[in-house]
């Protein structure tokens, strides 16, 4: 709810977990603070299908989820009519992404990632249509920034783009950078890129 000794949230959640409970799948990039809820989780059914990384499954069944897969790297399954395809992250512990496939239309979710390789592989097999990607970063790195940001747009090709991984800052300012959604997106149009940009603020939706 307010962070860690080193990193602040921005804002107070949009929802409550018990707003969020009734859901149909959970897909869990990694095990780090702000991407994982051991209350939320043990707020679910035990029918959810929770969905995480391979080497660190045991960690997030620890943490409450009990309907656990673990997923490795372009591992697919398909689950309510929808199609799911782990793909790599590289960040600083185990993680990966996710490609959501319903009916013809495609979301990356990259999770927290550098910028790599693999991302050229996703674009060229996966082809997503929307992307949702960290596009900035701190003193230490631990996502892609802005520049390896529309390095990524490029290699993906998708119509639409999410920044993400906006929720936290760090508490010492020295570790604060300027990089912003906005720059983000000043890039892409310095770039000759066209993909639009969807910069949301919390409890927001988009629909395609």
């Amino acid at each position: 709810m307010h962070g860690n000794p080193a990193y602040a949230r921005v804002h107070p959640p949009a929802h409550t977990r018990e707003e969020l409970a009734n859901v149909d799948i959970v897909l869990i990039s990694h095990n780090h603070f702000d991407h994982i809820d051991r209350k939320f989780l043990r707020l679910l059914a035990p029918t959810v299908p929770v969905f995480a990384p391979y080497a660190t499954a045991w960690m997030t069944r620890l943490k409450g989820a009990r309907n656990v897969t673990g997923l490795k790297p372009w591992q697919r399954t398909e689950l309510h009519g929808l199609a799911i395809t782990a793909v790599p992250a590289r960040h600083v512990t185990f993680t990966i992404g996710y490609i959501i496939d319903d009916e013809g239309k495609r979301v990356y979710f990259a999770g927290d990632t550098y910028l790599a390789r693999f991302v050229e592989r996703i674009g060229r097999e996966l082809h997503p249509d929307v992307a949702l990607i960290p596009v900035t970063m701190f003193r230490i790195p631990m996502t892609m920034g802005e520049s390896q940001a529309v390095e990524a747009v490029r290699l993906l090709g998708p119509k639409t783009v999410i920044p993400i991984h906006l929720g936290i800052q760090p508490r010492s300012p020295l570790m604060r950078t300027r990089q912003t959604p906005e720059g983000f997106r000043q890039r892409l149009v310095s770039a000759g890129l066209r993909t639009e940009v969807v910069i949301q603020k919390e409890s927001e939706s988009w629909s395609a």
